[in-house]
This record gives structure tokens, sequence and C-alpha cells, in this order.
């Protein structure tokens, strides 16, 4: 019996590695219990070890964290034995005789969520029972970034100027100034680190026109430079409008995992492969069922060439969105691998994820392991009384749990969260699901590294446009990227929008990359005066600027 418990605990267990590093969190039953009688007593049968002779030891929390850069590098390898670690002891099967009367989701006792509804709220979830279904002109789409799209709508198709300066603790600034004269006003961007500050100015204001470090200083009082270099470059306005759009994508891609009755753990959960009417059922309302081999729309990062990521998924347009599921019934299943990684490899790299329940059993928030996944919205169909479908369609039932960092996000859940329409129940899910990624960005880690990835990617803009500017004004060029970068340099620089997340966390990889290896002087350039034009621009020069 020790010999088979020590080969127990020596499996592995998959950990997705996300930007950030980290530990593999596991229900510890050293933390205080919540007030809720029922919540406590189904997480002390989770608890509860097999053998009490060979507790099992929690990771360290305080563990140091892998350095952020070279998670992100091994993120793009195939080294998928990495993503492995410790099991947790194994869950109870008492679990189900407690009733059938469960939540949909769970929270560990070590905390860390939150759940919409709590648990203390729960009331009676008939179908029959009343409730206020929210007008669908209610279920509004969140805005990542209220400020990315000004420049392309009151800049790029009127006269305006745009500058550069470095200040000494706020670091690159790009600023635009635009002059609308039908409205006598002056219309100003400040992009700095940290934001973009947007503002206007009445003409009327002042007696003569500012000068653009006035105009920055209006804005951000901290600005503390003396002279903004004016951009002269002329593609400098599809750089900028590819900055100010990098965070804004019109494509989404969420997880889609099947529980079926009592299953309990991440490997039961990844391990489904038969798909019942019920759950092809919910699928449909998700989206269409599409074949991935030669697909042209939004792929969410599954193979449309060579099936290794399956022969389907599930693919929807929504209010001119593109949204990709990775349904883990669709993915590989690798014979032998009970963590089933190929999977995991997907699902465990999302942000948001819906967990379908067929049966009684609830979602325990952190039986996920994954640094990126941040947030699940439960669904699970309700019957009759009799037994049978609620409506044509059923009825859904849904709750919503989120890491604790992250801010509540709508649209609200009715009271009670039930959906008998499928079509309202369809645009509540999927507007709910666009906007939880959109809050998950807010949480700490996410914006931590969104910062960094803005950070890099300013710094790589003010010094495209600064040497690029100074060498149509035939002014020695100091940058960290050369002036006869082919066009896909440019565009690392100052990448387009709708990428992603991820994706533009990996330009700016690139684009800091890049900065290293040129980092201590400028290239030696031989020949003549012509030759040295033709390498700064690529080609032969046949009109000189002066």
């Amino acid at each position: 019996m020790e010999k088979r418990n020590e080969k127990f605990f020596s499996r592995k267990r998959s950990f997705t590695f996300g930007a950030y590093g980290g530990i593999d969190k596991f229900i510890s039953g050293n933390e205080s219990s919540r007030p809720e009688s029922l919540e406590h007593s189904i997480l002390d049968i989770l608890d509860s070890p097999s053998n009490e002779t060979k507790p099992f030891v929690p990771t360290n929390s305080n563990q140091k964290v892998t350095e952020l850069f070279e998670i992100i590098e091994k993120l793009q390898g195939s080294r998928l034995d990495e993503q492995r670690c410790e099991f947790p002891p194994p869950f109870k099967s008492q679990l189900l005789k407690i009733g059938d009367d469960l939540p949909l989701i769970l929270s560990p006792k070590c905390g860390g969520y939150w759940i919409d509804p709590p648990l203390d709220r729960r009331v009676d979830t008939s179908p029959t029972s009343s409730q206020v279904v929210l007008g669908l002109e209610s279920y509004d789409i969140m805005e990542r970034d209220s400020e990315a799209k000004i420049y392309q709508e009151f800049f790029r198709h009127r006269y305006h100027q745009s500058f550069t300066a470095v200040d000494p603790s706020l670091g690159p600034l790009v600023l635009s100034i635009c002059l609308e004269e039908e409205e006598n006003r002056l219309r100003v961007i400040l992009r700095m680190n940290e934001c973009s500050l947007h503002g206007t100015f009445s003409v009327s204001l002042f007696q003569q026109l500012p000068t653009a470090v006035e105009l920055a200083k209006m804005l951000c009082a901290s600005v503390n430079v003396s002279l903004f270099e004016v951009v002269s470059y002329l593609k400098a306005p599809e750089l900028i409008t590819a900055f100010d759009e990098h965070r804004v994508s019109q494509n989404f891609k969420f997880g889609v995992l099947y529980q079926k009755e009592g299953q309990l753990t991440e490997e039961d959960i990844l391990s489904n492969n038969e798909e019942s009417a019920e759950f092809k059922d919910f699928l449909s309302i998700l989206g269409q069922t599409v074949k991935l081999r030669g697909f042209t729309g939004f792929r969410g990062g599954l193979d449309v060439s060579h099936g290794q990521t399956g022969s389907e998924a599930v693919f929807t347009s929504f209010h001119g969105r593109e949204i990709m599921f990775h349904v883990a019934t669709k993915l590989p299943f690798t014979d032998g691998d009970t963590q089933q990684l190929q999977r995991k490899r997907h699902i465990g790299n999302d942000i948001v994820a819906v967990v379908y329940q067929e049966g009684h059993a609830p979602f325990i928030c952190d039986v996920i392991t994954s640094h990126f996944l941040h947030c699940f919205i439960a669904v699970r169909r309700v019957k009759k009384e009799n037994g049978t479908d609620a409506g044509d369609g059923g009825a859904f039932q849904v709750s919503v749990t989120a890491r604790e960092d992250v801010p509540p996000f709508g649209p609200p859940l009715p009271n009670p969260p039930i959906f008998t329409e499928g079509s309202v129940f369809r645009e509540f899910l999927l507007t709910k699901l666009i906007n939880a990624e959109i809050s998950c960005y807010k949480a700490e880690r996410f914006s931590k590294l969104e910062l960094r990835t803005r950070s890099s990617l300013l710094e790589a803009l003010c010094s495209e446009l600064s040497s690029r500017s100074r060498y149509m004004l035939k002014e020695p060029v100091h940058t960290s990227v050369p002036p006869n970068a082919p066009p896909s340099e440019v565009g690392r620089a100052a990448p387009e929008g709708g990428g992603g997340f991820i994706e533009n966390f990996k330009r700016a990889i690139r684009v800091r990359s890049h900065s290293f290896d040129t980092l201590g002087g400028t290239k030696k350039t031989g020949g003549t005066g012509t030759q040295k034009q033709r390498d700064s621009c690529g080609r032969k020069p046949k009109i000189h600027l002066c």
C-alpha cells in the first residue's frame, strides 16, 4: 500500500506556463473555512487526503517567480513535459452524496476568487420562477481603450502635426496636434508610457497659438522638456495609428470545457471525448462548427493547414467581432497522457473559459491550473419539476467566477440567473465573455504586462519617428532601429492593431531584443555618399530632399 501511495504522489499534473511564472496552488485544509455551511462541508470532503499517514504538502507560495521574458520564450517552444507538476490529493466521491442542490461553482478554501451569484444569495432557481429579463439593448460590449481610435477618427483625415521628445522622468513622448477650424479649437493627444491623454482647447483662450511644450504641459503638468522635435516622416500617421490601436482587437478566443457528472478534477474534465446531444446543442448556441483545414477566418492559434489541432472547431461572428472557441472535446486526444497537454496548451493559455456542466458536480475555481485563465463562466441545463427540459431549447442556469483582482463586468446576471430563450442567452453569454476578457486585462498580472508592452512599443515608435525625420532632413541618425530596416522591422516597432494580447507582447520582445543587439554604436557604412544614401533608404536615390 505504501509503494502504491508513493507511486501516486510521483505522478505529474499539467501546469500551463503563462507570462508570469509562478507556482501551482492546491486547496489546503489549513485555511480558514467560509461561513456557508454547504460550501464548508463540500470543501472539507475535497480537502481530506486518502491516506493521513502521507499528507500533501502545498507548494511554498513565496517561491521566486521565473523572469517574465524567459517564460514567454519557453511558451513558444514545444516543451510540454516542463508543464507538469505534482498531483494534489484525490477528490472524494462523497461530494456527490451531499445532494443534488449544489451550486455551479465553488471557491477554494484559500480564496482568491469572487463568484456571482454568491452562495449565500442562492434562491429558488426554477425556470418557472418570476425573473426580470434584461433587454438586449442593455448588453453593451466594453471598450478596452476609449482613446485608441481618436487619432484615426479626428487626425488622419485632417492636417495635423506630430512631435517627439524624451522626458527625463516620463520617458518617450509622442504628441499630436490638430487645428479644427470649423469648431475653432485645438485637439491634442499626448502618448506616454502609462497612458494616452486627450483634450480639446478653444483657440479663443490663447492670444497666440501655444507651443507644443505648452500644450503638452496643459495635458500633463509633470512634462519636463524644453523642446519637442517635429516629425517630418511621410509614413508617420500609419505608425502612430498602429501604435494607438495595438490594443484594439476584433478577434477573441475562449476555452470551452465539458464537465460530466461526477468529474471534479482537471484530468477527468480534459479527458472527455464523446459529446452528448445536450452538449452539441449548447455548442450550436455558441456558434457554427467549421472545418479547420482551409479555414480563412480568425483561427485563434489553431492549425488550419495540417490538422495538428483537430479537424473541427466552433466559430462565430458577433457584432463585427470574430470569436474562435477552443472546445476541449474537439482538440487532439493523446492516448497514455492523462493530463492531455495537447488540449491544455490551448485552453490553459486562454484568459476566459466556459464550463458546460452535465450533472450536479460543481466546478472548483482553481481546478484548472493556469497563469492565464482568470475567469470561468459555468452553464448548466435546468430541468422542470417533472424532469423535462424547460422551454423549446431548454433553460440555462449561469454562474460566473473570476480572480479577486478582476473588476466586475456586465451585463449583470438576472435574478434568478436563468435564461429560457436561446437568442437572449446567446446575446448575454457572448457579451459576457468579451467583457470578461477586457476586464481581466485590468488584473494585476495583465496590467503589469500590458504596461511593459506599451512602454517597449512607445520607445520603438518614438525612436523610429525621430530617426526617419532626421534622415529626411539629412541630420545624423542615432537609433536602435537602422534607417535601412525592412518594412517588417518598421511593423515591429508599431504593430498593426488586432493582433491580440500575447501577439503584441511578443512583438515588444522582438523590438527590445533588436535594441540590445544594436546597442553601442551605429553600423559602419562604406563607399561614396550616394552609396550611403542607398543603404539608408534601401534603394538608389533619384530625388534629393533638402
